[in-house]
């Protein structure tokens, strides 16, 4: 039997502008595709595979979401196992907030088949195109909210903070796709630590598609529990003041203040 392997790669978030040539081959020659998007880019893939087969049918009410990415991982690699080269198609980029192509592709390797991953363009990407905030210029760290919110994390003021799935605030049970006032005011209440209440923020939620625009909702921290929040709202907050410079390193460095300039 031929020896199978997987591919994934992402439609980036926006279709039609965002998906790349490379990822589209690979769609094309794959022996069996697998899908895990939004429901315009499914239909995309679909014009491209007729035989496309989708993972979302592995999602139900009530199910913990857990339960459901085990088993997409289970039908990726069986279908490797069974001697296909696969490609699974996901939504942005196939490795930012996606455990399934992770595991599949980590398994895979242990067992000795080739598995990879192609990079897509996601939601990160998109906010620091609509948003104009640079990473690089003062730092930034990114979490998932409710990650953010269950540990005990540090957070530097004078750095961008990005907390991802602020509309799933809260939640362990891995069965519910929205979050409450309360739990919104919970993180509000932590992030007080480190900044004020008229601190202002930005609700963040990239467009899907080219007609859209981007929501980029500028509010006082404090104003957050009463906002309307989904799966893709994004929280924001650009630094609130510069670092201060270490001048100890700074001089071994041979620089002085004046160079920062």
């Amino acid at each position: 039997m031929t020896q199978g392997s997987l591919v994934v790669v992402g439609t980036g978030i926006q279709l039609g502008r965002h998906i790349n040539e490379r990822a589209i081959s690979e769609i094309r020659l794959a022996n069996q595709v697998f899908c895990m998007t939004d429901a315009f880019a499914y239909r995309w893939v679909e014009s491209l595979r007729p035989d496309v087969r989708a993972l979302h049918i592995y999602y139900d009410d009530g199910k913990d979401r857990r339960q459901t990415y085990r088993e997409m991982e289970e039908v990726l690699v069986e279908a490797v196992h069974s001697g296909k080269n696969v490609c699974a198609v996901f939504y942005g980029h196939p490795g930012v907030f996606a455990q399934v192509p992770h595991a599949a592709i980590a398994r895979l390797r242990s067992e000795g088949y080739p598995a990879r991953m192609e990079p897509g363009i996601s939601a990160e990407d998109c906010l620091i195109a609509d948003l104009g905030l640079d990473p690089g210029r003062q730092g930034c760290l990114s979490l998932e909210t409710t990650q953010f919110l269950i540990y005990d994390r540090h957070i530097d003021p004078t750095a961008m903070l990005i907390l991802w799935q602020v509309g799933l605030c809260g939640d362990l049970s891995g069965k519910r796709f929205d979050t409450s006032a309360e739990r919104l005011q919970i993180l509000v209440k932590k992030l007080y630590r480190w900044y004020s209440p008229d601190t202002e923020i930005i609700l963040y939620e990239a467009p899907v598609l080219a007609i859209h625009q981007p929501r980029t909702d500028r509010l006082p921290l404090h104003e957050l529990p009463r906002q309307e929040t989904g799966q893709s709202s994004t929280l924001v907050i650009p630094p609130t003041g510069k670092p201060q410079a270490d001048k100890k390193v700074l001089r071994a460095l041979g620089y002085g203040l004046s160079d920062l300039n």
